[in-house]
C-alpha cells in the first residue's frame, strides 16, 4: 500500500505539472495506473478524422512531464508524429491501433532519449512510405524501447533504427513491403523475442555505413517467409542480414522459409550464429562471406537448403572460422535465380581459410558432405571427427595448384562418389583418397577416417 500511496501522490503532481502547462485555469487531467490519458487533451479514439495534432499536442505535453501517454482502446488516424525525449506511449495490446493517415512514416524521432512505445498495434494503412523510410523511424537515441507492439503492412520498412542504444522485444512485424526491422550502426541493441512474418525483403537487417564494431543481440525471433521482392543476388531474401557490423551475436532463432539464407554475414567479423534453428532456405542457409575475419556457427539445425553452412571469400579477405556440433539435412541441389551458378548447391559444409571443422553431422547432401577449399583457395583448414551420410562425395578438398593445408581425420564417412576426393575447382581429379595413397599431396594429412 505504502507503494501504490507514493505512486498516487507522484501521478497527482505530475496531473498538475500538465495542468498547469496547459492553462492556469485547466483542470488536471485524470490519470490511469499507467498514466495520463490521451483522450484529456482532445484525441478522439473513435473518430474518423485525422487525430495527428491533438495525438502530437498530448504527446508533448506527456513527454515534457515525463508521464506515460496512454491510448485507450480504438483506432487513431495520424501520421508523422514525433517524438520528444522522455515519451512513452501505452497502449492496450491487440485494441490500440494507430493507422497512417498521412506524413513519411507514422512515428519517428530525432536525438530523442528515454523513449518507450509498448502495447501498440501500428498500421501501415496503405498509405507509400519514401524509400527507405520505415512506419516507426527512430534516430540518434539512448534507451529506446519497443515492447508488445504490432506492426502490420509497411509498404516500406517495418521499424528502422538509427545509431540507436535500446531493444525491440516481444514485438510482431507482418507484411512489410521491404525489412521488418533495420539497425543502421546502432550503439548497442537487442532484438529479442519477436515474431515476423513475410517480410519483403529481410527480416532483421544488422548494417553499418562503414565496418566496425557494433555488438547487437539478435535472440530467440521467429522469422517466417522471407521474400527476396528487389531482387538481387543474396542482399535480400535474408531472415537475418549483417552487413559490415562486428561483433553480433545471432543465438536462438527460429527460421522457416527465406528465399535466400537464414543467416548472412557480409564483412561481418567475430560474427556469432548460434542453436538457430533453420529450414526451407532457398540458397545457404548459414553464411559467412567476403572480407570477414572470426565466425563461429555452432550448434544450428539446417533442414533444407543448397548449402548449410558457408564460410567463403578467402580472395576477399574472409577468413577463420569454427563450425562445429551443427545438424545439417536435406540439402538441395539448385540455387535461386540471380546468384553465380558456378557457386555450386547440394554441399553440406564449406570452407576456405583457417577454419576448424568439427564434430558436425550431415546428411543427404548431394553434391558434397564437406567442401574444402576453392582451387587456390585453400589455407590451413582441419575437418575432424565429423559424420557424412547419403553423400555424393564425402568430403571434397581442393588439390589445385596453390592451394594450402588442410588436415581431415577421424570422419564417418558414406558416399557414393568416394569418400574423399581431390578436386580442382568443381571438377574431380583424383579417386578416393581415403582408400588411395595420397602421399603425392604433401599439403594434405589423411589418417583414421571410416569409410562405410
Amino acid at each position: 500500500m505504502d507503494i501504490d500511496r507514493r505512486r498516487l501522490v507522484a501521478l497527482t503532481a505530475v496531473a498538475s505539472a500538465l495542468a498547469t502547462t496547459e492553462s492556469v485555469a485547466a483542470p488536471a487531467p485524470q490519470l490511469s495506473a499507467l498514466g495520463v490519458l490521451a483522450t484529456q487533451f482532445g484525441v478522439q479514439p473513435a473518430s474518423s478524422d485525422d487525430q495527428s495534432q491533438a495525438l502530437q499536442r498530448a504527446i508533448d505535453q506527456a513527454a515534457g512531464a515525463r508521464v506515460p501517454l496512454v491510448l485507450p482502446p480504438g483506432v487513431y488516424r495520424a501520421g508523422d508524429l514525433t517524438l520528444r525525449t522522455g515519451t512513452r506511449l501505452v497502449g492496450i495490446r491487440g485494441a490500440t491501433r494507430l493507422v497512417l493517415s498521412q506524413g513519411s512514416s507514422l512515428i519517428s524521432s530525432s536525438q530523442a532519449d528515454h523513449i518507450a512505445l509498448t502495447g501498440l498495434t501500428l498500421d501501415g494503412g496503405g498509405k507509400p512510405l519514401p524509400e527507405g523510410r520505415g512506419l516507426v523511424h527512430l534516430t540518434v537515441g539512448r534507451d529506446v524501447r519497443i515492447d508488445g507492439c504490432e506492426i502490420t503492412a509497411p509498404t516500406r520498412n517495418g521499424i528502422v533504427l538509427e545509431q540507436i542504444e535500446g531493444a525491440v522485444t516481444g514485438t510482431t512485424v507482418s507484411a512489410a513491403g521491404g525489412t521488418a526491422i533495420h539497425s543502421l550502426d546502432a550503439r548497442g541493441l537487442t532484438i529479442a523475442g519477436n515474431i515476423i512474418r513475410s517480410a519483403g525483403n529481410n527480416g532483421i537487417a544488422i548494417w553499418r555505413q562503414d565496418v566496425g564494431d557494433d555488438g547487437t543481440m539478435v535472440l530467440d525471433n521467429v522469422i517466417e517467409d522471407t521474400a527476396a521482392r528487389a531482387g538481387g543476388s543474396g542482399q535480400n531474401g535474408n531472415a537475418i542480414n549483417i552487413f559490415r557490423a562486428a561483433n553480433v551475436t545471432v543465438r536462438g532463432n527460429r527460421v522457416r522459409g527465406a528465399a535466400f539464407s537464414a543467416v548472412r554475414g557480409n564483412a561481418a567479423s567475430n560474427l556469432q550464429i548460434i542453436a538457430n534453428t533453420c529450414s526451407g532456405l532457398g540458397e545457404v542457409a548459414l553464411y559467412a562471406e567476403f572480407g570477414f575475419e572470426g565466425a563461429v556457427i555452432a550448434s544450428n539445425t539446417v533442414d533444407g537448403a543448397a548449402i548449410g553452412v558457408s564460410v567463403t571469400n578467402f580472395n576477399e579477405g574472409g577468413r577463420l572460422a569454427v563450425v562445429q556440433g551443427n545438424l545439417i539435412r536435406n540439402l538441395l541441389a539448385r540455387r535461386p535465380g540471380g546468384t553465380d551458378p558456378n557457386d555450386g548447391a547440394g554441399t553440406g559444409i564449406s570452407v576456405e581459410a583457417d577454419s576448424a571443422v568439427t564434430g558436425n553431422v550431415i546428411e543427404d547432401a548431394p553434391s558434397a558432405g564437406i567442401r574444402i577449399g576453392w582451387g587456390q583457395y585453400l589455407r590451413d583448414v582441419a575437418v575432424t571427427g565429423n559424420v557424412v551420410r547419403r553423400a555424393g562425395i564425402g568430403i571434397a578438398v581442393s588439390v589445385a595448384p596453390g592451394a594450402g593445408s588442410a588436415l581431415i581425420a577421424d570422419n564417418l564417412i558414406a558416399a557414393r562418389r568416394g569418400a574423399i576426393v581431390g578436386m580442382e575447382w568443381g571438377k574431380a581429379v583424383t579417386g578416393d583418397l581415403a582408400a588411395e595413397n595420397a602421399a603425392r599431396f604433401a599439403q594434405l594429412s589423411i589418417s583414421g577416417n571410416r569409410v562405410r
